[in-house]
C-alpha cells in the first residue's frame, strides 16, 4: 500500500480526488488537511462520504506530512503549492500538485500571467508536466509533478498531433471553451452563485486568461514552433464539464483522411484520448463522470478550416483523475487503475 496524503481536501478538486481514491486499492490515505474544517470528517462537510469509513480532517506542518507519506496531493490555490511542495520533498514525499504553480518551464511566464514571483526556481526546474499522454516516461521518476488544469488539457489534446504533423497553421488559432461552475473552485462569490449562473452564460477573462499562456508554451514544447493563439473561456450553467470548440486553418492540401491519421497515430494506444469518426462531435455527457477527453473534427471546405470540438470532466480528466492517472505511472501501476472509463449519461 502506497501512504498518500491530501492537503487542500475540502475543495471540489480534493472532494473529487478522495472520491476516485476511495476506490483505489493501492492507496492508504493518512491525512486530509482542510484549513477551514479541521476537527470535522469529510462526511460533516460532503454528505456523500457519510457512508464511507470516516476520513478525519486536519492541520498540520508540512514536514511531519512529508515525513509520514509516500505522495501528497496539493489541491491548494496557485500561489500556495510554491510554499508547501518544497517542505514536503524535503521531508522525503514525491508530490503531485494540481495548481499552476509549477507548469511552467519558463517562471518569468508564470510571473507575468499570475502577477506573483515565483519563489522555487530550483524546484521548478525540476517539476514534470504530467500531461501522461505526451510526457509518460518523465512522469514514472518524477518528485514533483505538475498536474495540468482542465482548459488546458482538453485544448493541448486537440491540438497537438496537427500541429506536430504540419497540418494546420500556428498562426490564427482561436479555442473558444466553456467550463461548468465548478471549475471556479468551491468559493463563496457572487459571480458563481445560483441565481448569477443559472439560466446564463457569459464570456470571462476574454483576451489574457491565464491558461493562454500554459497552452502556448506546451504546444511549443510539443510542436517546436512558437504559437501565438487566442483563448476565451466562458461559463456554462452546469456543474461540471469543459467543451471547447477550437478553430484553425488548414495547412495546404490536407483533407480529413490526414486529420483522423494523425490523431490515431497519437491516441490509438491512449486509454483516456479517444476520437470520433469525421463530422461526428462529442458533448459534455459523454465524459462527465468519467477520466476521458473526446475528441470530434469536420472540415469547412469553404472556409479551409477545421473544427475541432474537445471535452473533458474538468474535475476527473482536468483534475483529480489526471492526478491519480499521474501517480499510478509514478507507481508503476496500470495508468487506468480506479479510473472511471464510462460517462454518467445522466
Amino acid at each position: 500500500m502506497v501512504n498518500v496524503g491530501v492537503i487542500g481536501a475540502t475543495g471540489y478538486v480534493g472532494e473529487e480526488l478522495l472520491r476516485l481514491l476511495h476506490a483505489h486499492n493501492q492507496v492508504n490515505v493518512t491525512c486530509a488537511v482542510s484549513k477551514n474544517f479541521a476537527g470535522k470528517n469529510m462526511g460533516d462537510v460532503y454528505s456523500n462520504f457519510a457512508v464511507a469509513d470516516d476520513i478525519p480532517l486536519s492541520s498540520g506542518d508540512y514536514a511531519s506530512i512529508g515525513k509520514a507519506n509516500d505522495f501528497v496531493f496539493l489541491c491548494l490555490p496557485h500561489g500556495q503549492s510554491i510554499q508547501a511542495a518544497p517542505k514536503l520533498m524535503d521531508a522525503g514525499a514525491r508530490v503531485i500538485d494540481l495548481s499552476g504553480d509549477f507548469r511552467y518551464e519558463d517562471t518569468a511566464i508564470y510571473e507575468e500571467w499570475y502577477g506573483m514571483t515565483h519563489t522555487e526556481k530550483e524546484k521548478n526546474d525540476e517539476a514534470v508536466y504530467g500531461l501522461p499522454e505526451y510526457f509518460f516516461e518523465a512522469i514514472k521518476n518524477a518528485r514533483l509533478l505538475a498536474n495540468p488544469g482542465c482548459y488546458t488539457t482538453t485544448s493541448i489534446l486537440a491540438l497537438a498531433p496537427l500541429l506536430q504533423n504540419r497540418l494546420i497553421e500556428k498562426n490564427g488559432i482561436v479555442i473558444d471553451a466553456k467550463s461548468g461552475v465548478s471549475g471556479a473552485g468551491r468559493k463563496e462569490q457572487l459571480a458563481f452563485s445560483y441565481c448569477e449562473t443559472a439560466d446564463n452564460f457569459k464570456a470571462y477573462s476574454v483576451i489574457k486568461h491565464r491558461h493562454t499562456s500554459e497552452i502556448e508554451e506546451q504546444l511549443f514544447r510539443l510542436c517546436g514552433n512558437e504559437i501565438t493563439l487566442l483563448f476565451t473561456p466562458h461559463l456554462l450553467p452546469v456543474k461540471r464539464g469543459i467543451l471547447a470548440t477550437i478553430y484553425a486553418q488548414l495547412a495546404p492540401g490536407v483533407d480529413a483522411e490526414k486529420i483522423a491519421t494523425a490523431y490515431k497515430k497519437a491516441y490509438e494506444k491512449k486509454p483516456f484520448a479517444h476520437i470520433l469518426p469525421t463530422g461526428a462531435l462529442p458533448e459534455l455527457k459523454q465524459v462527465v463522470g468519467s477520466n476521458n477527453c473526446v475528441i470530434g473534427f469536420d472540415i469547412s471546405e469553404r472556409t479551409g478550416r477545421v473544427v475541432i470540438v474537445s471535452c473533458t470532466d474538468n474535475l476527473i480528466k482536468g483534475a483529480a483523475g489526471q492526478a491519480i492517472q499521474n501517480f499510478n505511472i509514478m507507481n508503476g501501476f496500470d495508468e487506468a487503475h480506479a479510473l472511471p472509463r464510462v460517462a454518467w449519461y445522466l
